[in-house]
């Protein structure tokens, strides 16, 4: 037997923070901003809402160089804001009496200068952009870093993560991830593929299955499944992945190889860098032939834990090889216009996080935002939500298992 020659992907090491905007967030969960040369409030995650905190304890504009004053509340988080009209109601006109603002957690770079950047690469990292207190609490769902548990299994699943903790959905609803999303793919009506779930990849053993290399959904190039998309689609982007760092992403803890400009393409990955096809129902591959390809042609995006990193569905990718004694968690959303079909239901699971104490912590624009991005729903007359059939729904699954398309 020869043996392999170890090679390495191209590291994109993408350094911390050096600092982060803030978010002036109402009680509704909308955000102070600025537009049309005035202060108002918006749900919309842009430029308008980023501010700068300054040494006087007051905060500025991020692109207009407007300030607020502001003024702590004693025992809370929160804060009063005033202009040299008044204090600030919940919609951010002057009044006689103000509400309580909350700053937050925003930002490294202007979403302008992210979405720059995105449309000019077909990706994206937004540094840290979780708040400490969100990626602490992921982690504690999923059982890593300071929260570890000891597993043998390749990987898990956390299905039950959203309606167990509000962490879960304030990350599918962060804002400008969102705006991001909308703008990449010039739509404002976007869906989750599938319930976000917090993915856990344990330590490899160096013999179990590992994931080959394939385009995301809904493309499903180099996956042997149905429904791939069959021809190049130029200019409409059926898809955007958003994969969530959990954990901090490296190459020796697993972080997800690329082949970084491979959308622009408009086609699968080669056979010969092994695809995720070539590896489905063959546990015997990696023993006969090693891994996937992970040559220096290949990226790995290593990030902080709180990072999410955007890309363009059609991107060529798979799952790294954790190397390390540590676990290493994610959150994988699928993103996609109303227009296609879900990877799979979300109705189930959305039923159930609406009666969840989870739901009932979220801000109304959190809320609204899950609504959008879970409830599928027929845009013609009377708005009809769009949901499975459990008798046809199984049996669809016995025919996809018999049939070997799963």
């Amino acid at each position: 037997m020869n043996a392999q020659v170890e090679t390495h992907e191209t590291v994109v090491r993408i350094p911390p923070a050096a600092s982060h905007h803030t978010l002036l967030v109402a009680p509704d969960g909308s955000f102070l901003g600025v537009g049309h040369g005035r202060l108002t409030t918006s749900a919309t995650g842009d430029d308008r809402v980023m501010w700068r905190a300054e040494k006087d304890g007051s905060y500025r504009h991020a692109t207009t160089d407007q300030r607020v004053r502001a003024s702590e509340i004693p025992g809370t988080d929160g804060v009063h804001l005033h202009t040299k009209d008044g204090v600030l109601d919940a919609s951010g006109e002057p009044a006689t009496s103000a509400v309580t603002f909350t700053p937050s957690h925003g930002p490294e770079q202007l979403p302008s200068e992210s979405l720059a950047f995105f449309r000019a690469r077909g990706w994206v990292c937004l540094t840290s952009i979780l708040a400490p207190d969100t990626v602490d609490a992921l982690q504690r769902l999923a059982g890593t870093d300071g929260h570890e548990r000891e597993s043998d299994q390749p990987h898990s699943h956390v299905q039950a993560a959203l309606s167990v903790d509000p962490a879960v959905a304030r990350t599918a609803a962060e804002p400008v991830s969102l705006w991001l999303i909308r703008a990449y793919m010039q739509t404002g009506d976007i869906r989750l593929g599938h319930t976000p779930a917090l993915i856990v990849l344990h330590r490899d053993d160096g013999k179990r299955n590992v994931q080959g290399w394939h385009s995301d959904f809904p493309y499903h190039w180099g996956i042997s499944a149905p429904g791939v998309v069959p021809t190049p689609t130029g200019a409409t982007v059926l898809g955007v992945q958003r994969n969530v760092c959990v954990s901090e992403f490296t190459r020796e803890r697993g972080a997800t190889a690329f082949k970084l400009g491979s959308h622009t393409k408009d086609h699968g990955p080669p056979d010969e860098w092994i695809t995720a096809a070539t590896l489905q129902g063959n546990p015997a591959h990696r023993a006969e032939h090693g891994l996937p390809y992970n040559g220096p042609d290949a990226d790995v995006i290593e990030a902080p834990a709180g990072s999410i990193i955007l890309y363009d569905a059609r991107t060529w990718h798979r799952a790294g090889v954790n190397r390390t004694p540590h676990s290493r968690a994610a959150i994988l959303q699928a993103m996609t216009p109303m227009y296609i079909m879900p990877k799979s239901d979300t109705s189930a699971a959305y039923k159930d996080f609406l009666t969840s104490p989870a739901h009932a912590q979220l801000t109304t624009r959190e809320r609204n935002e899950m609504r959008n991005l879970m409830l599928h729903a027929f845009n013609g007359p009377g708005h009809q939500a769009i949901g499975p059939d459990q008798e046809l729904t199984e049996l669809a699954r016995a025919a996809s298992i018999s049939s070997g398309s799963y």
